[in-house]
């Protein structure tokens, strides 16, 4: 391994710990600080830290490997979760800043929840830090993946810790450096590093498809569209062997966005409602430049290796086996630091929001009520390494699909929080009773359905992906149970 890339790598890792440095002295005094910043993010952090936790290892690995193999078919995942960030910044961002504080200052969506539905205040806040618990421990072992398959991919004999696999390596290393960030640092710290992570990714995902259409061996725009054309001209179809219901699946990955609790928290730190606008018009502008550049790394690299007869086993990893071979070395270390910094930023945050749920929804709820400020300080770091250890544990089978742990992770979240949390900030009428209903139906349907093997065949057909009957599900039980119930009045607006 060149020396280029571990001073690049090392250089990016001092970073991101000396980041958390900082975050530690200015702001993890008290829970809100640590949980939530104290509510004082810029709109280019908290639209970058949005973006950058949202995307992961998905969109340099996932969204490329999956286009590398069947084309631009694929791209509407990215074009459903394009419309459903935007969506998701107009109806759901101002509202939850203005309301998560309007109701008892809630520092995390199982605290609104039970301050927004007092009388089921109890059994929503359990219910819903359980679901956020399980499925980020399955989140967070989805990025450990990608992880571990980088190391595996570009270290392989290189790094090597107790006769370890390079892939176990891999998910220590990259699970080891997110922790010191997190733990010392806090939700500052991982929202300052998510800025940085995702100004990095977005300039790895603009340099990456340049060289390779117009590098050494690409052979430019009209060469690579001939070359995909001989190999199979459905490559560059947005249409082409799609059924309906692939494409419904695809672009109702935007479904789930209103659920995601570690994208929608960052919309209750942002220092001021007024700031919302901005924020959108930031990270908007990052994602389209991001999805763009990650559509073209996958069918354009796959024009590269059918014209230089390179043999890719594993398609996701097409980004780092083009890293390898068309950098200097120090150029590759940061495409290295910038698949790192996908995988990492996510990770950060997914085990920050498990761990205030943990915190602050179960050790101070049952356990500690009369915690103190540095006591709860001290729970949270303790419960980020915990559950790191669990999605460590869940991540260790080597042949597990990045974009395949996403999908039912995303769909578990965007079934059992999106309906709810859309419905609770725009609905009067609903009520605690119905969205415990929800909540339940909608994480049930999706774990049933995925269980029994519907999303990769339904009833002799296609596969339909299990966040659409699980939102429906939950927004069926919502509505109908809250107007059966008929307490709407039980909390109103102050």
């Amino acid at each position: 391994m060149a020396i280029g890339v571990w001073i690049s790598l090392i250089a990016y890792f001092v970073l991101m710990i000396a980041i958390g440095l900082y975050a530690m002295r200015t702001s993890t005094s008290t829970s809100e600080d640590y949980i939530l910043g104290g509510r004082t993010l810029s709109p280019q952090v908290t639209a970058l830290s949005a973006g950058a936790s949202d995307m992961s290892g998905w969109l340099l690995l996932g969204l490329p490997g999956a286009i590398f193999i069947s084309g631009l078919g694929q791209a509407w995942i990215g074009i459903g979760l394009f419309i459903g960030a935007f969506l998701n910044w107009i109806l759901v961002a101002p509202r939850l800043r203005e309301q998560t504080v309007r109701y008892g200052n809630a520092i995390t969506i199982p605290a609104f929840l039970s301050n927004r539905f007092p009388t089921r205040a109890m059994s929503l806040r359990t219910i819903s830090a359980i679901v956020i618990v399980v499925f980020f421990a399955i989140y967070t072992a989805s990025g450990l993946v990608a992880g571990g398959k980088l190391f595996d991919s570009a270290f392989a004999g290189v790094i090597n810790i107790g006769g370890l696999s390079n892939y176990a390596t891999g998910i220590i290393i990259t699970l080891g450096i997110v922790l010191v960030y997190t733990v010392i640092g806090g939700f500052l710290a991982v929202s300052l590093t998510d800025f940085v992570q995702g100004c990095i990714m977005m300039l790895a995902l603009v340099i990456m498809p340049a060289v390779v259409l117009f590098g050494e061996g690409g052979g430019g725009l009209s060469q690579a569209t001939q070359t995909l054309n001989e190999v199979d001209p459905n490559l560059l179809s947005w249409t082409s062997g799609l059924t309906f219901i692939g494409w419904l699946s695809a672009v109702t990955w935007a479904l789930g966005y209103f659920g995601q609790p570690h994208i929608i928290v960052r919309f209750m730190a942002i220092r001021s409602l007024k700031d919302v606008p901005a924020a959108r018009n930031i990270g908007m502008s990052w994602m389209l430049i991001s999805l763009i550049g990650a559509i073209s790394v996958g069918v354009f690299g796959r024009a590269y290796a059918v014209r230089n007869g390179l043999d890719v086993q594993d398609p996701e990893t097409i980004f780092i086996v083009l890293s390898n071979l068309l950098f200097h070395p120090l150029i590759t270390g940061f495409l290295y630091a910038a698949l790192l910094a996908a995988i990492m930023s996510t990770i950060s945050s997914q085990l920050l929001v498990a761990s205030s749920s943990l915190t602050e929804d179960f050790y101070r709820l049952f356990l500690r009520k009369e915690a103190t400020e540095k006591e709860t300080v001290l729970i949270g770091r303790v419960s980020v390494v915990a559950v790191g250890i669990i999605a460590a544990i869940i991540a260790s089978n080597p042949d597990s699909q990045v974009l395949g742990l996403v999908s039912n992770a995303w769909a578990g979240f965007g079934a059992a929080f999106g309906p709810l949390i859309l419905l609770s900030l725009m609905w009067p009428r609903t009520n605690g009773t119905g969205a415990i209903a929800g909540m339940i139906v909608g994480a049930v349907t999706v774990m049933v359905w995925i269980s029994l093997g519907w999303s990769d065949s339904f009833l002799g057909g296609p596969g339909i992906y299990e966040i659409i009957p699980g939102f429906a599900a939950s927004l069926i039980a919502i509505l109908v149970v809250s107007c059966a119930t008929g307490d709407a009045g039980e909390y109103k607006a102050r």
